[in-house]
């Protein structure tokens, strides 16, 4: 993966077609496998993490024909037996430690280094109190994993959803497969807003869920698949050109991303905002961000919306002020420590960043005086996001190059692309 020299001094102007959301499309590509009926994806994301988890649903018996506007899903018979791989996907790992519990076979689970570092147990003792049956083939909640599918009984779990939302949608998901009804009571829950995107998918393909109670939520078994489901605009892709509008004082306009949309990561607008950027939406599927005379800090809980801290943190040194990002220490489970990531490499590109327990301080150095110029390669911590905020970086700080800038197909193949239209509009 080459290194990308990021052009510096240039305004930001243009449009941009948002790409899908990976998120739905994770979701969707699930609630598929566990519905195992006809139905047609249109506009999924194919990036590295949505390719992997379709591999595992062909690989568990669901044909996917492709063509131009996305894919259409032809149940055919589960195997016995399957090894799926994960790669470096969090997402999928999660979800399909709960799905694979309710598919009769044997299965193991497996992916990247780095996934096996990243914890699962929350999730795996939710799932063994409903009659899963798990098994940590090296260290106990953590990947590889070894699961005996179809025996998922149901009945009532408890789940501290504290370290990643992803826990509950998982369990949620896979409920719907269980032998009898399922109620999960929710002990601690971050980034709820992808939560809801589950239930509202979960919905789309029939799923009967309701609260029983405050904290706890109740699914019954069975699903049925929509003729077609359309992915709509991935909000965390968004963000990234709306950041880069408002430090460059540039305008770019956003299509396909639904202003009703309940992706979490729509709220980063909002802070734009905050900041001093103008944004408007002249259509419900399109918003217009234009950058103003100056950005202003702002000390924020980023816990609903944790994969725009590291957006935060590289616009940060050019907000007059300080800027304080809190309550996201979960940020340290993803692809990369997160924080400790973001803080590393503004420290190296001259700003003064400062990694707390559950976040981030950052000064904004660069609101009144010019930026250094010395040349510095940004390492990407092998992580997606960290590569995208920082190019943002090197549009107002010369002398940025992103190594490994291949990693952004893990979400955004098409990222640098796109970025280099825009800065040559």
């Amino acid at each position: 993966m080459s290194a990308v020299d990021v052009p510096t001094g240039r305004r930001l102007a243009g449009r941009v077609s948002v790409p899908p959301s990976k998120s739905l499309t994770n979701r969707a590509l699930c609630l598929a496998l566990l519905a195992r009926a006809p139905m047609r994806l249109e506009r999924p994301l194919l990036s590295d993490d949505t390719k992997a988890l379709l591999a595992a649903v062909e690989a568990l018996g669901i044909g996917a024909e492709r063509d131009a506007a996305g894919l259409r899903f032809l149940p055919a018979e589960l195997p016995d037996r399957a090894a799926i791989d994960c790669g470096a996907s969090g997402t999928m790992a999660r979800f399909m430690t709960a799905i694979l519990s309710v598919l009769p076979g044997t299965w193991r689970l497996d992916g990247s280094p780095r996934l096996r570092e990243r914890p699962v147990g929350p999730l795996i003792e939710g799932m063994r109190s409903l009659g899963a049956s798990i098994d940590c083939l090296e260290h106990e909640d953590f990947l590889p994993l070894a699961i005996r599918g179809g025996v998922l009984e149901g009945g009532r779990a408890t789940l501290d959803a504290g370290e990643s939302s992803q826990y509950l949608s998982a369990l949620l998901m896979a409920a719907t497969g269980a032998r009898r009804q399922v109620e999960v009571e929710v002990t601690g829950l971050t980034s709820a807003p992808y939560v809801d995107l589950t239930l509202d998918m979960m919905e789309r393909f029939g799923a009967r869920v309701e609260r029983s109670e405050p904290g706890a939520l109740r699914v019954r078994p069975g699903l049925s698949a929509p003729d077609a489901y359309t992915v709509e605009g991935d909000a965390s892709a968004a963000c990234y050109f709306a950041a880069a509008a408002a430090l460059t004082g540039g305008t770019v306009e956003l299509t396909g991303l639904p202003r009703d949309s309940r992706q979490g990561d729509l709220g980063f607008f909002d802070l734009l905002e905050e900041m001093g950027a103008g944004v408007e939406w002249p259509a419900s599927d399109r918003v217009m961000v234009r950058g103003g005379a100056r950005l202003e800090a702002l000390d924020v809980d980023m816990s609903e919306m944790p994969d725009q801290v590291p957006t935060m943190a590289a616009i940060a040194p050019f907000a007059a002020g300080t800027t304080r990002i809190r309550n996201v220490s979960h940020l340290r489970l993803k692809e990369s420590d997160r924080l400790h990531a973001s803080a590393t490499e503004l420290g190296r590109l001259g700003a003064v960043a400062v990694d707390l327990p559950d976040g981030l301080e950052i000064e904004g150095v660069w609101a009144s005086q010019p930026p250094p110029s010395d040349p510095v390669v940004v390492a990407t911590h092998d992580d997606h996001r960290i590569a995208m905020s920082f190019a943002l970086v090197g549009l107002r700080r010369p002398g940025v190059r992103i190594a490994e800038s291949g990693v952004v197909s893990k979400s955004y193949p098409a990222f640098w692309e796109d970025l280099e239209r825009c800065l040559a509009g």
